[in-house]
């Protein structure tokens, strides 16, 4: 299969991240689904040639993580901002509360975790056997994600996320602006479907 990119997911009109600052780390995300759908053809074409075992397939396997799961990061992100934010459910903030005290103490570890001296992603993850929450920092896309968990809140702070408007020493004032536009309501459907087993669609 092909995949696409999901143009429904673009935000716009965000408080304090400029368009500008969208429409490059979009064409970011546009690359990924790209080389994604490259990775793909070029991984078949070389076990129809039985070339499973070349330098060109270890080359390949080894980046298809990275691309599929920046391509799927990408979408969690841009799924989960709106311009001027959202409220999140009752439900949401009780688990949140119960996991970390108080909501603000969640909302400080979070950005604690996004300011983490690396490239890379703060998520929010929910273990859907135990219904647990907790913050994760990623660094490369394909590594340090927990298997089986879901995404239920994703903030990138890679520098392209906020360069073109808060310079290379500027993630802390990006997140404060990520903040100002979380789609809580769209991280509260997150939450509830895991917490009813269903898996959310990505965006």
């Amino acid at each position: 299969m092909a995949f696409e990119v999901k143009e429904h997911l673009k935000p716009t009109g965000l408080v304090g991240i400029s368009a500008d600052q969208i429409e490059q780390h979009w064409g970011l995300y546009k690359g990924y689904v790209v080389q994604t759908n490259a990775l793909e053809a070029e991984l078949d074409a070389l076990r129809k040639d039985g070339k499973e075992g070349s330098a060109a397939y270890t080359d390949r396997r080894r980046r298809y993580g990275f691309e599929y799961n920046g391509m799927i990061l990408h979408e969690w992100y841009f799924g989960n901002l709106k311009s001027g934010g959202s409220e999140m459910s009752a439900s949401l903030k009780s688990a949140l509360e119960s996991r970390w005290g108080t909501l603000d103490a969640w909302k400080a570890d979070f950005m604690n975790t996004g300011k983490s001296r690396s490239i890379g992603w703060a998520v929010l993850y929910m273990d859907p056997e135990t219904k647990s929450l907790s913050n994760h920092f990623i660094q490369l896309h394909e590594e340090g994600n927990p298997a089986t968990f879901v995404p239920i809140l994703v903030m990138d702070v890679w520098e392209h996320a906020y360069m073109v408007d808060f310079g290379a020493a500027g993630r802390p004032k990006y997140i404060e602006q990520f903040f100002a536009n979380v789609d809580f309501a769209k991280a509260s459907t997150r939450f509830s479907d895991v917490s009813s087993g269903k898996i959310p669609v990505r965006g």
